[in-house]
């Protein structure tokens, strides 16, 4: 087995990058916060829904807290619900924080999503739509209007140079994946320098990890399909370009040596060796996600801050996603082994 060229490289954590230190600014939404966090819901809830027979048993596990819903409801309306939560909770975030640059920066993940669709449409000759999010920093009406002009200018610059970008890179050989890298790319990008600009230890970590999860989970697909792509990694997480590289060169049974020097050591081995033995990418989401919900979870540590603020935001946008996803398997029957292998039961 080719030996790691870069084991003795000493990583810069041992499980998580610190989180900053106390702004008492944040000493009341903090206090707030912390209340808010007690009504997250629990795991054993989570589990009762995944082990629910059906959807309509699913959906009654959520029982009279943030979530339930009165009646027999169709899935169209707990979509509806959970929607409505995600809304109230960014709305929540933006009250709080202090900072507006940082509200923007979290609105820009929506204005990239926003951007991939409409790419995708209009570089397949489809209608540009108008069914976009409202959450975002630019909004649809002036999306549709940029695309109906072909004006680039009414973009921020932030939006503008990746537009142009992913369209050349789109017509060299009319991949669809190539406006997903190059958006990827921008949007890692703006992330780091606009974390950079603000100052926020926190908020910089935070996108290095997310940068390093993602690199992770794309080792494993161009591995799994056998792809030759060398240039959808993304720059700029703790995680050497070289020990990313090399491990497209090995086997699934020796990732998990490769990355052991790393904090990733467990979602490599556990990723690989599922993905081995059944083909599924389940684990090396659910154990992406348990890393990084392990990271926010450390902000417990700062008395006053706005890491709390955006920790809550992530872990309750992550808790509507996993509550749309073991309801959305009900709907569709899917085995219940699968959906606790997804939330890692």
């Amino acid at each position: 087995m080719p030996k790691a060229r870069s084991e003795e490289t000493l990583f810069e954590f041992l499980t998580y990058p610190t989180v900053g230190v106390d702004d008492w600014r944040y000493t009341a939404q903090s206090a707030q916060v912390r209340v808010m966090e007690m009504q997250l819901l629990t795991r054993a809830t989570l589990l009762d829904m995944a082990n629910a027979p059906d959807f309509a048993a699913a959906v009654g596990s959520l029982g009279s807290g943030d979530y339930a819903l009165p009646g027999n409801p169709r899935f169209d309306d707990v979509q509806t619900l959970l929607l409505e939560k995600r809304a109230a909770v960014r709305e929540l975030f933006a009250e709080w924080m202090l900072d507006e640059s940082v509200v923007a920066l979290f609105k820009s993940r929506d204005d990239f999503a926003n951007l991939r669709l409409a790419l995708r449409r209009v570089l397949t000759d489809r209608p540009v739509g108008s069914d976009y999010s409202a959450e975002g920093n630019v909004a649809p009406e002036v999306l549709e209007q940029v695309f109906e002009e072909e004006n680039y200018a009414l973009f921020p610059d932030y939006l503008a140079a990746v537009t142009e970008e992913a369209i050349l890179a789109y017509y060299q050989d009319k991949k669809i994946p190539q406006i997903d890298h190059i958006i990827d790319r921008y949007e890692a990008e703006y992330k780091i320098a606009q974390a950079q600009q603000i100052g926020e230890a926190f908020l910089l970590n935070l996108f290095r990890l997310q940068i390093d999860l993602s690199n992770i989970r794309t080792v494993l697909r161009l591995k799994h399909i056998d792809a030759e792509q060398r240039n959808v990694l993304l720059p700029s997480g703790f995680i050497e370009t070289d020990r990313l590289r090399q491990a497209l060169e090995l086997g699934y049974d020796a990732l998990g040596q490769l990355f052991f020097p790393t904090p990733y050591h467990r979602i490599v081995d556990v990723a690989a060796g599922y993905l081995a033995s059944d083909e599924s990418f389940l684990k090396a989401e659910q154990q992406c996600e348990e890393y990084l919900t392990g990271y926010l979870k450390s902000t417990a540590q700062i008395t006053a801050g706005p890491q709390p603020i955006i920790a809550y935001l992530l872990l309750k946008e992550q808790e509507i996603r996993t509550v749309r996803l073991i309801l959305t398997a009900k709907k569709n029957l899917l085995d219940t082994k699968l959906i606790l292998d997804r939330i890692g039961a």
